[in-house]
């Protein structure tokens, strides 16, 4: 493992967020498989344009390396490549920001070819405006956290050659981005109602997804744990037949190459018809961590999608009667006990019943075969037969676009 000193500089612009800012860098360095030794924190008005730090604290960042014999800085802050070569001067150890530390961790974790391609496509971005000048090697940093890759490769950092491997990869995941789309496609077109998992990273996506479609998919107390997204059908007790898709999870200032990186994946969630937002209730930042998630849904053009907040790891409260929600609608659960899997259930069908509309419809008495078809895609309330008519009545609720509702207007 590697030894890890974490940097800080808490300003005017960041304070409200600091703490958790570097509580979250600790987690993200042990995930990264880096052993945190020490911290060094300084408070001042503005970073410093050159070192983030001023000169003196860069001075006892020095001696702290030394005495506690540490291998790697990590600062909380997004360098520069003459910031980060003007510390590494000073300190004489690999210095490396919170964004080659996700990248690193997306690396590690990439499973499938898109998500690997999607990781040393965000690599490449971030490296290319940072190259000092022609031959400057990216193994200059020595290895380990901040240099992993798809598969360990050593990347040339040739400005051309990275630009030319760019365009390749884009080719490529522009051809996966086109067969995802005319799967989602395919599931529009059959009136699947489609589902998606969203929210902060480590808040149990994954294991509200194998609780409701009593799947194993890989669920882990980690970051990040889940990078390519996976859907999953998932039928209702009702019989509605819908799609339930798992993604990456969010976290503060996710890099911005990530997220263009991320695209194709990101589309499964943008072309949901509802989505999941899972919340730790237990996170001490939860509040913070709801914004960001908010927020991201804003950037990403997600805000239109209908939103049901599931308040997650309600086991671990210890009082479930002292909790309060600060999103609506939602549901407090626990993925971890049977209970969860029918209190989810049910705050799903009645948001459904929100989402979608009310129809009434008759069905002639040869038509009666259409009532094993029906609950595959609509809620039905009731139906009865009606002896005078010769016909069922039947009422629920569906997809504004659904073939029942057009049946029931005409």
């Amino acid at each position: 493992m590697e030894k890890v000193i974490l940097v800080g500089v808490e300003t005017q612009e960041n304070f409200k967020t600091f703490d958790e800012s570097m509580t979250e860098l600790g987690n993200l360095a042990e995930t990264a498989q880096g052993e945190v030794i020490g911290e060094l924190i300084q408070k001042r008005q503005v970073i410093d344009r050159r070192t983030i730090l001023g000169k003196g604290k860069l001075q006892e960042l020095a001696s702290l390396i030394q005495s506690k014999e540490a291998d790697t800085v990590i600062f909380n802050h997004e360098l520069t490549a003459r910031q980060a070569r003007l510390i590494e001067e000073e300190v004489q150890v690999k210095v490396i920001d919170r964004v080659q530390l996700i990248l690193d961790i997306f690396a590690m974790r990439a499973k499938s070819k898109e998500g690997q391609l999607q990781v040393e496509l965000a690599q490449l971005n971030y490296l290319l405006p940072r190259l000092v000048g022609q031959g400057t090697a990216l193994s200059r940093l020595g290895g380990g956290i901040g240099t992993r890759g798809p598969g360990e490769t050593k990347l040339e950092t040739d400005r051309r050659h990275i630009r030319h491997k760019v365009t390749i990869i884009k080719r490529e995941l522009k051809e996966t981005s086109e067969h995802r789309e005319r799967s989602r496609q395919k599931r529009k077109d059959s009136s699947v109602f489609q589902i998606g998992l969203i929210g902060y990273t480590n808040a149990g996506k994954s294991t509200i997804l194998n609780l409701l479609t009593n799947t194993k998919t890989y669920a882990e107390d980690q970051l990040f744990a889940t990078l390519d997204p996976l859907t999953k059908k998932w039928q209702l007790p009702d019989g509605l037949e819908t799609t339930l898709t798992d993604t990456v999870g969010f976290i503060q200032d996710l890099p911005t190459q990530l997220i263009e990186a991320f695209q194709s994946t990101l589309e499964e969630s943008r072309s949901v018809d509802l989505l999941l937002h899972v919340v730790d209730v237990t996170s001490e930042n939860r509040n913070q961590q709801e914004k960001t998630v908010l927020e991201l849904l804003d950037t990403l053009e997600m805000n239109h999608i209908p939103v049901l907040t599931v308040y997650n790891k309600a086991d671990q409260l210890l009082d479930t009667s002292q909790f309060v929600p600060t999103i609506y609608p939602n549901c407090l659960i626990s993925a971890f006990e049977d209970s969860g899997k029918n209190i989810l259930t049910e705050a799903i069908l009645k948001r459904l019943k929100e989402i979608f509309v009310p129809f009434e419809i008759h069905l002639e008495a040869n038509e009666a075969y259409l009532l094993n078809q029906m609950p595959k895609e609509v809620l039905i309330e009731s139906y009865e037969y009606l002896e005078e008519e010769n016909s069922y009545q039947v009422k629920g609720y569906c997809q504004k676009h659904s073939k029942w509702l057009q049946r029931a207007i005409d």
